[in-house]
Protein backbone atom coordinates (compact mmCIF):
# COMPACT_ATOMS: atom_id res chain seq x y z
CA UNK A 1 0.00 0.00 0.00
CA UNK A 2 1.03 3.74 -0.74
CA UNK A 3 0.39 6.22 2.01
CA UNK A 4 -0.65 10.28 2.31
CA UNK A 5 0.39 12.18 5.19
CA UNK A 6 -2.05 13.08 7.59
CA UNK A 7 -1.73 17.01 8.46
CA UNK A 8 -3.34 16.81 11.68
CA UNK A 9 -1.45 13.78 13.44
CA UNK A 10 1.40 13.40 10.96
CA UNK A 11 0.39 9.67 10.77
CA UNK A 12 -0.53 7.93 7.17
CA UNK A 13 -3.73 6.21 6.18
CA UNK A 14 -2.88 3.67 4.02
CA UNK A 15 -4.77 3.87 0.69
CA UNK A 16 -3.97 1.10 -1.79
CA UNK A 17 -1.26 1.98 -3.99
CA UNK A 18 -3.72 0.59 -7.43
CA UNK A 19 -6.03 3.50 -6.01
CA UNK A 20 -3.08 5.33 -5.33
CA UNK A 21 -1.82 5.15 -8.90
CA UNK A 22 -5.27 6.55 -10.40
CA UNK A 23 -5.65 9.52 -8.02
CA UNK A 24 -4.33 12.03 -10.31
CA UNK A 25 -7.31 10.34 -12.69
CA UNK A 26 -10.13 10.40 -9.68
CA UNK A 27 -9.29 14.53 -9.12
CA UNK A 28 -9.20 15.13 -12.38
CA UNK A 29 -13.25 13.21 -12.43
CA UNK A 30 -14.26 15.16 -9.24
CA UNK A 31 -13.36 18.86 -10.53
CA UNK A 32 -15.65 17.83 -13.50
CA UNK A 33 -18.78 16.79 -11.81
CA UNK A 34 -17.37 19.98 -9.28
CA UNK A 35 -17.76 22.54 -11.73
CA UNK A 36 -20.84 21.05 -13.90
CA UNK A 37 -23.21 20.32 -10.80
CA UNK A 38 -26.80 19.14 -11.39
CA UNK A 39 -29.46 19.65 -8.88
CA UNK A 40 -31.71 16.27 -8.10
CA UNK A 41 -33.03 13.80 -10.88
CA UNK A 42 -31.31 16.53 -13.58
CA UNK A 43 -28.27 14.71 -13.19
CA UNK A 44 -28.26 13.85 -16.60
CA UNK A 45 -24.62 14.82 -17.08
CA UNK A 46 -22.86 13.27 -14.08
CA UNK A 47 -24.82 10.10 -14.54
CA UNK A 48 -23.94 9.86 -18.25
CA UNK A 49 -20.31 10.06 -17.20
CA UNK A 50 -20.74 7.39 -14.36
CA UNK A 51 -22.07 4.95 -16.71
CA UNK A 52 -19.32 5.61 -19.13
CA UNK A 53 -16.61 5.35 -16.65
CA UNK A 54 -18.30 2.00 -14.92
CA UNK A 55 -18.76 0.11 -18.87
CA UNK A 56 -15.07 1.15 -19.54
CA UNK A 57 -13.87 -0.96 -16.84
CA UNK A 58 -16.38 -3.82 -17.57
CA UNK A 59 -18.49 -3.03 -14.81
CA UNK A 60 -22.65 -4.08 -15.98
CA UNK A 61 -24.25 -1.09 -16.32
CA UNK A 62 -28.31 -0.35 -15.52
CA UNK A 63 -29.74 3.28 -16.13
CA UNK A 64 -32.93 4.91 -15.03
CA UNK A 65 -33.58 3.78 -11.95
CA UNK A 66 -34.66 7.03 -9.46
CA UNK A 67 -34.93 8.20 -13.30
CA UNK A 68 -31.38 9.29 -13.24
CA UNK A 69 -29.82 6.95 -11.20
CA UNK A 70 -27.48 4.49 -12.34
CA UNK A 71 -26.31 0.90 -10.84
CA UNK A 72 -23.08 -1.39 -12.38
CA UNK A 73 -22.82 -4.68 -11.07
CA UNK A 74 -19.48 -6.20 -10.53
CA UNK A 75 -19.10 -10.12 -9.68
CA UNK A 76 -15.54 -11.32 -8.50
CA UNK A 77 -13.41 -13.72 -9.70
CA UNK A 78 -13.98 -15.97 -6.50
CA UNK A 79 -17.29 -18.26 -6.33
CA UNK A 80 -19.81 -17.13 -3.62
CA UNK A 81 -23.49 -16.06 -3.04
CA UNK A 82 -22.92 -13.38 -0.97
CA UNK A 83 -23.33 -9.28 -2.27
CA UNK A 84 -22.88 -6.05 -1.28
CA UNK A 85 -23.95 -2.65 -1.80
CA UNK A 86 -22.46 0.60 -2.20
CA UNK A 87 -24.11 3.99 -2.25
CA UNK A 88 -23.21 7.41 -3.79
CA UNK A 89 -25.35 10.50 -3.84
CA UNK A 90 -24.75 13.01 -7.47
CA UNK A 91 -26.87 15.96 -6.43
CA UNK A 92 -26.18 19.54 -6.23
CA UNK A 93 -27.60 21.97 -4.52
CA UNK A 94 -29.60 24.83 -5.73
CA UNK A 95 -27.21 27.62 -4.06
CA UNK A 96 -24.51 30.02 -4.95
CA UNK A 97 -20.68 29.20 -4.89
CA UNK A 98 -18.59 31.52 -3.53
CA UNK A 99 -15.36 28.97 -3.09
CA UNK A 100 -13.02 30.96 -5.68
CA UNK A 101 -11.79 27.59 -6.95
CA UNK A 102 -10.61 27.26 -10.66
CA UNK A 103 -12.75 24.73 -11.14
CA UNK A 104 -15.86 26.31 -9.62
CA UNK A 105 -19.54 25.50 -10.74
CA UNK A 106 -19.98 27.34 -13.91
CA UNK A 107 -23.84 27.08 -13.42
CA UNK A 108 -24.94 30.09 -11.11
CA UNK A 109 -27.27 29.32 -8.42
CA UNK A 110 -25.86 25.22 -8.47
CA UNK A 111 -23.34 24.06 -6.34
CA UNK A 112 -21.97 21.15 -4.74
CA UNK A 113 -22.18 22.58 -1.44
CA UNK A 114 -22.81 19.34 0.62
CA UNK A 115 -19.86 17.13 -1.32
CA UNK A 116 -22.17 14.85 -3.56
CA UNK A 117 -19.40 15.21 -5.90
CA UNK A 118 -16.82 13.71 -3.96
CA UNK A 119 -19.02 10.45 -2.84
CA UNK A 120 -19.58 10.23 -6.69
CA UNK A 121 -15.53 9.63 -7.50
CA UNK A 122 -14.78 7.94 -4.29
CA UNK A 123 -17.41 5.32 -5.65
CA UNK A 124 -16.17 5.67 -9.13
CA UNK A 125 -12.44 4.65 -7.94
CA UNK A 126 -13.58 2.07 -5.83
CA UNK A 127 -15.64 0.43 -8.37
CA UNK A 128 -12.48 0.91 -11.11
CA UNK A 129 -9.89 -1.00 -8.75
CA UNK A 130 -12.67 -3.76 -7.74
CA UNK A 131 -13.25 -4.44 -11.61
CA UNK A 132 -8.98 -4.09 -12.35
CA UNK A 133 -8.69 -6.69 -9.10
CA UNK A 134 -11.84 -8.80 -8.72
CA UNK A 135 -10.62 -10.54 -5.23
CA UNK A 136 -13.38 -11.14 -3.87
CA UNK A 137 -16.23 -13.56 -3.91
CA UNK A 138 -19.54 -12.74 -4.36
CA UNK A 139 -21.00 -9.45 -6.03
CA UNK A 140 -20.74 -5.87 -5.79
CA UNK A 141 -23.94 -3.36 -6.06
CA UNK A 142 -22.67 0.26 -6.90
CA UNK A 143 -25.61 3.02 -6.42
CA UNK A 144 -25.32 5.85 -7.79
CA UNK A 145 -28.20 7.72 -6.38
CA UNK A 146 -30.14 11.39 -7.86
CA UNK A 147 -31.99 13.66 -5.70
CA UNK A 148 -30.52 12.92 -2.04
CA UNK A 149 -30.98 17.06 -0.71
CA UNK A 150 -35.43 16.39 0.00
CA UNK A 151 -35.96 15.41 -3.27
CA UNK A 152 -36.53 11.17 -2.55
CA UNK A 153 -33.96 10.10 -4.42
CA UNK A 154 -32.99 6.81 -2.91
CA UNK A 155 -37.27 6.17 -2.53
CA UNK A 156 -37.72 6.70 -6.22
CA UNK A 157 -34.74 3.91 -7.00
CA UNK A 158 -36.34 1.87 -4.53
CA UNK A 159 -39.85 2.01 -6.39
CA UNK A 160 -38.19 1.31 -9.31
CA UNK A 161 -37.13 -2.10 -8.32
CA UNK A 162 -33.39 -1.54 -7.09
CA UNK A 163 -33.84 -4.02 -4.08
CA UNK A 164 -35.66 -6.41 -6.20
CA UNK A 165 -33.35 -6.25 -9.80
CA UNK A 166 -30.22 -5.87 -7.62
CA UNK A 167 -30.54 -7.75 -3.89
CA UNK A 168 -28.06 -7.37 -0.81
CA UNK A 169 -26.98 -8.94 1.89
CA UNK A 170 -25.38 -5.77 3.29
CA UNK A 171 -25.11 -1.85 2.22
CA UNK A 172 -22.75 0.97 3.48
CA UNK A 173 -22.30 4.55 2.69
CA UNK A 174 -19.89 7.41 3.18
CA UNK A 175 -20.55 11.47 3.98
CA UNK A 176 -17.20 14.02 4.37
CA UNK A 177 -17.12 15.65 7.40
CA UNK A 178 -15.75 19.54 8.04
CA UNK A 179 -16.71 18.37 11.54
CA UNK A 180 -13.91 16.01 12.27
CA UNK A 181 -9.92 15.79 11.58
CA UNK A 182 -9.15 14.40 7.98
CA UNK A 183 -9.15 10.35 7.83
CA UNK A 184 -11.08 10.48 11.10
CA UNK A 185 -14.13 8.15 10.51
CA UNK A 186 -17.41 7.76 12.31
CA UNK A 187 -19.42 5.03 12.63
CA UNK A 188 -21.67 5.36 15.39
CA UNK A 189 -24.47 1.92 16.43
CA UNK A 190 -28.04 2.82 16.93
CA UNK A 191 -30.22 5.83 15.42
CA UNK A 192 -27.72 8.50 14.54
CA UNK A 193 -29.69 11.12 12.13
CA UNK A 194 -33.22 12.24 12.49
CA UNK A 195 -36.47 12.06 10.28
CA UNK A 196 -38.00 14.73 8.36
CA UNK A 197 -40.59 16.09 7.22
CA UNK A 198 -41.19 19.19 5.65
CA UNK A 199 -44.16 21.95 5.36
CA UNK A 200 -45.80 24.81 4.47
CA UNK A 201 -48.96 26.28 5.55
CA UNK A 202 -50.89 28.94 3.15
CA UNK A 203 -53.53 31.31 5.01
CA UNK A 204 -56.17 32.58 3.27
CA UNK A 205 -58.22 35.74 3.73
CA UNK A 206 -59.29 38.86 2.29
CA UNK A 207 -57.36 41.55 0.51
CA UNK A 208 -57.91 45.23 0.52
CA UNK A 209 -56.20 48.86 0.47
CA UNK A 210 -54.25 49.15 3.15
CA UNK A 211 -55.87 52.29 4.49
CA UNK A 212 -58.72 49.82 5.21
CA UNK A 213 -57.66 46.95 7.30
CA UNK A 214 -61.29 46.72 8.37
CA UNK A 215 -62.24 45.83 4.70
CA UNK A 216 -59.58 43.07 4.70
CA UNK A 217 -59.05 39.60 6.55
CA UNK A 218 -55.68 40.10 6.93
CA UNK A 219 -53.51 37.54 6.86
CA UNK A 220 -50.18 39.13 8.06
CA UNK A 221 -50.82 38.90 11.77
CA UNK A 222 -52.08 35.92 11.54
CA UNK A 223 -48.66 34.24 10.24
CA UNK A 224 -46.68 36.11 13.14
CA UNK A 225 -49.18 34.67 15.52
CA UNK A 226 -49.17 31.15 13.96
CA UNK A 227 -45.21 31.44 13.93
CA UNK A 228 -44.99 32.27 17.92
CA UNK A 229 -47.82 29.56 18.04
CA UNK A 230 -45.92 26.74 16.04
CA UNK A 231 -42.55 27.00 18.23
CA UNK A 232 -44.63 25.91 21.32
CA UNK A 233 -45.41 21.89 20.19
CA UNK A 234 -41.84 21.21 21.06
CA UNK A 235 -41.04 22.81 24.29
CA UNK A 236 -45.18 22.46 25.55
CA UNK A 237 -46.06 19.28 23.62
CA UNK A 238 -43.30 17.14 23.08
CA UNK A 239 -41.52 15.54 26.40
CA UNK A 240 -37.86 17.04 27.37
CA UNK A 241 -36.34 13.73 26.94
CA UNK A 242 -37.27 12.97 23.38
CA UNK A 243 -34.88 15.74 21.11
CA UNK A 244 -37.33 17.43 18.04
CA UNK A 245 -36.86 20.94 15.83
CA UNK A 246 -39.36 22.49 14.51
CA UNK A 247 -37.74 25.28 12.14
CA UNK A 248 -39.52 28.21 10.50
CA UNK A 249 -37.79 28.60 6.86
CA UNK A 250 -39.57 30.75 4.41
CA UNK A 251 -41.84 33.53 4.55
CA UNK A 252 -44.11 34.76 1.97
CA UNK A 253 -46.71 37.87 1.69
CA UNK A 254 -47.85 40.49 -0.25
CA UNK A 255 -46.47 42.78 -3.18
CA UNK A 256 -47.13 46.35 -2.13
CA UNK A 257 -46.80 48.92 0.34
CA UNK A 258 -50.51 50.11 0.35
CA UNK A 259 -52.31 46.48 -0.19
CA UNK A 260 -52.88 44.29 2.45
CA UNK A 261 -52.72 40.91 0.64
CA UNK A 262 -55.01 38.10 0.09
CA UNK A 263 -52.50 35.49 1.25
CA UNK A 264 -49.36 34.66 3.30
CA UNK A 265 -47.86 31.06 3.36
CA UNK A 266 -44.94 30.14 5.76
CA UNK A 267 -42.36 26.64 5.48
CA UNK A 268 -40.28 25.02 7.66
CA UNK A 269 -38.93 21.80 8.55
CA UNK A 270 -39.54 18.88 11.63
CA UNK A 271 -36.75 16.86 12.92
CA UNK A 272 -36.91 13.99 14.98
CA UNK A 273 -35.60 10.61 16.33
CA UNK A 274 -39.02 9.20 16.55
CA UNK A 275 -41.72 8.68 14.57
CA UNK A 276 -44.07 8.82 17.07
CA UNK A 277 -43.06 12.58 17.82
CA UNK A 278 -43.08 13.33 14.43
CA UNK A 279 -46.75 11.95 14.09
CA UNK A 280 -47.51 14.09 17.02
CA UNK A 281 -45.72 17.18 15.77
CA UNK A 282 -47.90 16.68 12.34
CA UNK A 283 -51.24 16.94 14.25
CA UNK A 284 -50.42 19.42 16.09
CA UNK A 285 -49.02 21.58 13.07
CA UNK A 286 -52.36 21.18 11.75
CA UNK A 287 -54.42 22.11 14.27
CA UNK A 288 -53.09 25.32 15.84
CA UNK A 289 -52.78 26.54 11.72
CA UNK A 290 -56.57 26.04 11.30
CA UNK A 291 -57.38 27.16 14.68
CA UNK A 292 -55.24 30.68 14.50
CA UNK A 293 -56.85 30.49 11.04
CA UNK A 294 -60.15 30.45 12.13
CA UNK A 295 -59.53 33.47 15.07
CA UNK A 296 -58.65 35.43 12.07
CA UNK A 297 -61.42 34.70 10.18
CA UNK A 298 -59.35 32.85 7.82
CA UNK A 299 -58.86 29.71 6.02
CA UNK A 300 -55.65 27.26 6.52
CA UNK A 301 -54.18 24.68 3.58
CA UNK A 302 -51.52 22.54 5.36
CA UNK A 303 -48.99 20.52 3.44
CA UNK A 304 -46.99 18.22 5.03
CA UNK A 305 -44.60 15.52 3.38
CA UNK A 306 -42.59 13.00 4.94
CA UNK A 307 -38.79 13.62 3.67
CA UNK A 308 -36.63 11.79 4.86
CA UNK A 309 -36.85 8.11 7.14
CA UNK A 310 -35.03 8.37 10.85
CA UNK A 311 -31.44 6.64 10.13
CA UNK A 312 -30.46 3.99 12.15
CA UNK A 313 -26.99 2.03 11.68
CA UNK A 314 -26.61 -1.77 12.44
CA UNK A 315 -24.97 -2.78 15.24
CA UNK A 316 -22.37 -5.32 13.62
CA UNK A 317 -22.57 -3.40 10.41
CA UNK A 318 -20.88 -0.44 12.46
CA UNK A 319 -18.33 -2.58 13.87
CA UNK A 320 -17.20 -4.31 10.56
CA UNK A 321 -16.57 -0.26 9.09
CA UNK A 322 -14.80 0.63 12.34
CA UNK A 323 -12.55 -2.70 11.80
CA UNK A 324 -11.85 -2.08 8.30
CA UNK A 325 -11.03 1.57 9.14
CA UNK A 326 -9.04 1.16 11.73
CA UNK A 327 -6.67 -1.09 9.27
CA UNK A 328 -6.81 1.73 6.75
CA UNK A 329 -6.72 4.86 8.76
CA UNK A 330 -5.69 3.65 12.16
CA UNK A 331 -7.02 3.33 15.46
CA UNK A 332 -6.37 6.21 17.14
CA UNK A 333 -8.99 7.75 14.06
CA UNK A 334 -11.85 5.43 14.05
CA UNK A 335 -14.71 6.35 16.71
CA UNK A 336 -18.07 4.14 17.27
CA UNK A 337 -18.91 6.16 20.13
CA UNK A 338 -22.87 6.63 19.97
CA UNK A 339 -23.92 9.67 18.87
CA UNK A 340 -26.89 11.50 17.32
CA UNK A 341 -27.20 14.63 15.10
CA UNK A 342 -30.64 16.57 13.56
CA UNK A 343 -29.72 16.28 10.22
CA UNK A 344 -31.14 13.59 7.95
CA UNK A 345 -30.02 11.36 5.03
CA UNK A 346 -31.74 9.03 2.65
CA UNK A 347 -29.48 6.43 2.99
CA UNK A 348 -32.24 5.85 5.80
CA UNK A 349 -34.63 4.08 3.25
CA UNK A 350 -31.91 1.85 1.93
CA UNK A 351 -31.14 0.93 5.79
CA UNK A 352 -34.93 -0.75 5.79
CA UNK A 353 -34.16 -2.83 2.77
CA UNK A 354 -30.91 -4.24 4.28
CA UNK A 355 -28.07 -3.88 7.24
CA UNK A 356 -25.72 -1.76 6.77
CA UNK A 357 -24.20 0.96 8.22
CA UNK A 358 -23.40 5.08 7.19
CA UNK A 359 -20.36 6.56 8.29
CA UNK A 360 -18.41 9.88 7.77
CA UNK A 361 -14.71 10.59 7.29
CA UNK A 362 -13.42 13.79 7.82
CA UNK A 363 -11.51 16.25 5.04
CA UNK A 364 -9.55 19.49 5.56
CA UNK A 365 -11.26 22.36 6.00
CA UNK A 366 -13.62 23.95 8.95
CA UNK A 367 -16.16 25.78 6.45
CA UNK A 368 -19.70 23.16 7.12
CA UNK A 369 -21.56 21.68 4.39
CA UNK A 370 -24.82 23.77 2.90
CA UNK A 371 -22.43 26.89 3.14
CA UNK A 372 -21.26 29.12 -0.12
CA UNK A 373 -17.99 28.68 0.82
CA UNK A 374 -17.74 25.15 1.74
CA UNK A 375 -14.79 23.73 0.23
CA UNK A 376 -13.39 19.29 -0.15
CA UNK A 377 -10.04 18.72 0.16
CA UNK A 378 -8.96 15.85 -2.73
CA UNK A 379 -6.70 14.04 -0.28
CA UNK A 380 -10.16 12.56 1.05
CA UNK A 381 -10.84 10.56 -2.40
CA UNK A 382 -7.69 7.85 -2.58
CA UNK A 383 -9.03 7.02 1.32
CA UNK A 384 -12.58 7.16 1.10
CA UNK A 385 -12.08 4.23 -1.90
CA UNK A 386 -9.49 2.34 -0.24
CA UNK A 387 -12.15 2.15 2.88
CA UNK A 388 -15.16 1.26 0.55
CA UNK A 389 -12.73 -1.46 -1.25
CA UNK A 390 -11.56 -3.18 1.66
CA UNK A 391 -14.97 -3.34 2.99
CA UNK A 392 -15.76 -5.21 -0.11
CA UNK A 393 -12.50 -7.57 0.16
CA UNK A 394 -13.34 -7.94 3.94
CA UNK A 395 -16.84 -9.07 3.66
CA UNK A 396 -16.30 -11.15 0.56
CA UNK A 397 -13.67 -12.90 1.37
CA UNK A 398 -12.74 -15.58 -0.45
CA UNK A 399 -12.64 -18.92 1.30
Amino acid sequence: MTTSIDPVTDSQPKVLDRIAAFTPELVSIRHDIHQHPEIGFEEVRTSGIVAEKLASWGIEVHRGYGRTGVVGRLTGRHPGNRSIGLRADMDALPMPEETGLPYASVYPGKFHGCGHDVHTTILLGTARYLAETRDFAGTVVFIFQPAEEGLGGARAMIADGLFEHFPVDEIYGLHNSAHAFPNHVKASPGTILAGADFFDIHLRGQGAHAAHPDAAKDPIPATGELIQALQTIVSRTISPTEPAVLSITKLEAGSAYNVIPEQASISGTVRAFSDAVRATIRERIRTIAEHVAAAHGLTADVDIRDIFSVLTNHEEAVKIVAEVAREVVGEARVSTVPSRFMGSEDFADMLTHAPGAFFTLGHSGTVPAHNPRFVVDDAILPVGATLFARLVETRLKAA
